[in-house]
């Protein structure tokens, strides 16, 4: 507990010191006051591993002093280009392909010569690096790189996207569709991330927060937010990042003006919780042997997932100073490098039995895998389960006993403490190998259904007949699973009348599946052009949507 608030002061220290000497272009932060009692892996900030020395320490390159001497391996780097963004994919050929984008550094904007960048490919024998430009994609800035269901890969790029059969092209550009469905599109659709569901449907999130579904990952993408999921506070945000494990959807995303990042979690990836504490800080590119590189700052963050969807490390876009202060021709530029991550474990319920406040214990099984053996790995007193967010502030059920099964793992847990409620998705499991390092996993709750229908309506639009007048709404399913049926209650706001309620009822609907509604309204009111409105989607008593706007008339 000590040694992480010392961490965080230091870090905290170093960043006041760096706004006094860059004439305060960002701001500091303030972090709500609880987050000094979360607990050594309470935060995603903690996952971050030393990383492994890829080479020899540099002394003669390019830089402020906050990044000499350093490893100009890890990544990609060199004097002629400056790089920024990219992510990594794992290839069956046993490399590690990098796509990045670059632009000269002796260009005449410096750093703000960014929107003429290049996409290039480059690939490692291993993760960390160094990386090796094999080809020259195409024009393009802030790619993400993704493998549809069908092994083509796609690169999405500012206003576009590049697609090839295999990792190495040859490339073809093309252009995504976005529909908004009569939602507003949160600061433009630029630095786009994307995540592939269970049926091979992808889910993105753009820059403002706004979550969108494609079946394909190619079709038209589809709105289904009507504002941003991104955390409650102040902030410029930007560089949200979004994967998917077997367990739930996990996005970061940057604020860039306070330099401080959110981790959030979500069942569903349309619903989100944010977790408490950093996602991430400048200060945390540290060595195996002590070394440390001060970046100033860290942006485009992108995740290496395993086979399994579990983070194994991030990429970031890192810079040395100021972005207007990199000129062309001098000490300062930009680099992508990679950070390891610690490895979630496995974590299963044993029992199938929903626990509450007043469950004496229950059980869950933690895994064997390659590298990792529970039966001597685990420091069984360090443990706690439940609540993550109970047991990241260091609460949670407490280990009673433990019982081998195979090479698995059985621990019995008290039930005091787990404080899991009809809120949770997931439970969390915290603690400490026997050697002292980072242990942790996510549960899926067995009483939880984790892919369910997701209903979502547009705006409705209404037409005038002489018998009265009908209200047309479409509503469709964006989930991987048939709904249930449900209901529709439209809300009008006519100046000077009454609220006028009209209601619906929507039949089962297939995955991906529409239908448009055809709803009377009478002829007892006079609609107008300035009409509000309120769409309440329901199951049941469950309330699935609310979505609010301005009335579209229909005209004949």
């Amino acid at each position: 507990m000590k040694d992480n608030t010392l961490i965080r002061t230091l870090i905290l220290c170093f960043l006041i010191i760096s706004t006094l000497n860059s004439g305060a272009q960002y701001i500091e932060m303030d972090r709500p006051a609880e987050w000094e009692n979360l607990v050594y892996g309470g935060r995603f900030m903690d996952n971050f591993l030393p990383v492994p020395v890829p080479g020899e320490l540099t002394y003669d390159t390019w830089g402020a002093e906050n990044v000499i001497p350093r490893y100009v391996q890890n990544g990609i780097e060199d004097n002629e280009w400056s790089y920024w963004g990219g992510n990594i994919l794992a290839g069956d050929d046993g490399k590690y392909h990098l796509y990045v984008c670059r632009w000269r550094e002796d260009a005449p904007k410096g750093h703000m010569e960014w929107p003429n960048s290049i996409v290039v490919h480059a690939t490692s024998d291993n993760s960390i690096g160094p990386f090796t430009v094999s080809s020259s994609i195409g024009k393009g800035h802030n790619p993400e790189a993704f493998k549809l269901s069908d092994g083509r890969i796609v690169i999405y790029v500012i206003d576009g996207y590049y697609i090839s059969d295999n990792m190495y092209g040859p490339w073809e550009y093309r252009k995504f569709e976005f529909e908004p469905r009569d939602r507003p599109i949160i600061e433009g659709l630029s630095n786009l991330s994307f995540a592939q569901r269970e049926d091979g449907s992808f889910l993105m999130v753009c820059r403002g927060g706004g979550i969108w579904i494609s079946k394909d990952g190619l079709s038209p993408y589809y709105q289904v937010t009507a504002g941003s999921v991104y955390p409650d506070v102040e902030g410029r945000f930007e560089d949200p990042v979004i994967w998917k494990t077997g367990i739930q959807y996990h996005l970061i995303v940057n604020d860039w003006y306070g330099r401080i990042a959110y981790h959030l979690r979500s069942k569903d990836g349309v619903n989100w919780k944010t977790d408490p504490g950093e996602a991430y800080l400048p200060g945390i590119t540290v060595y195996t042997d002590g070394t440390r590189e001060n970046w100033f700052k860290y942006e485009r963050m992108k995740v290496l997932q395993d086979k399994s969807g579990r983070p194994v490390q991030a990429n970031f876009a890192v810079i040395d100073t100021l972005k207007h202060e990199d000129m062309p021709n001098d000490k300062h530029s930009s680099k992508n490098i990679g950070i390891p991550l610690a490895k979630e474990r496995f974590i299963e319920f044993h029992d199938k039995n929903r626990i509450n406040s007043n469950t004496k214990s229950f059980r869950v099984t933690i895994k064997a895998e390659d590298g990792f053996n529970p039966h001597a790995d685990v420091d069984i007193e360090s443990l706690r389960f439940g609540d993550p967010e109970t047991v990241n502030y260091g609460g949670g059920s407490r280990a009673l006993k433990t019982t081998p099964s195979g090479r698995n793992l059985i621990v019995t847990f008290e039930g005091a403490g787990n404080e899991i409620t009809d809120k949770n998705f997931t439970a969390k499991l915290l603690g400490k190998t026997t050697s002292g390092k980072l242990l942790f996993g996510y549960a899926r709750l067995p009483w939880i259904d984790y892919n369910e229908a997701i209903l979502s309506a547009r705006l409705p639009a209404f037409a005038n007949e002489s018998s009265g007048g009908k209200l047309f709404i479409e509503v469709q399913n964006f989930g991987q699973v048939h709904s249930e049926k449900s209901t529709v209650t439209i809300d009008l706001q006519i100046p000077d009348q009454k609220i006028m309620t009209v209601t619906g009822n929507i039949p089962r609907l297939h995955p991906y599946e529409s239908i448009m509604l055809e709803l009377p309204y009478g002829d007892k009111y006079t609609l107008t052009e300035a009409i509000s409105v309120t769409v309440t989607l329901r199951t049941g008593k469950q309330v699935l949507e609310v979505l609010k706007g301005q009335l579209k008339i229909k005209h004949h």
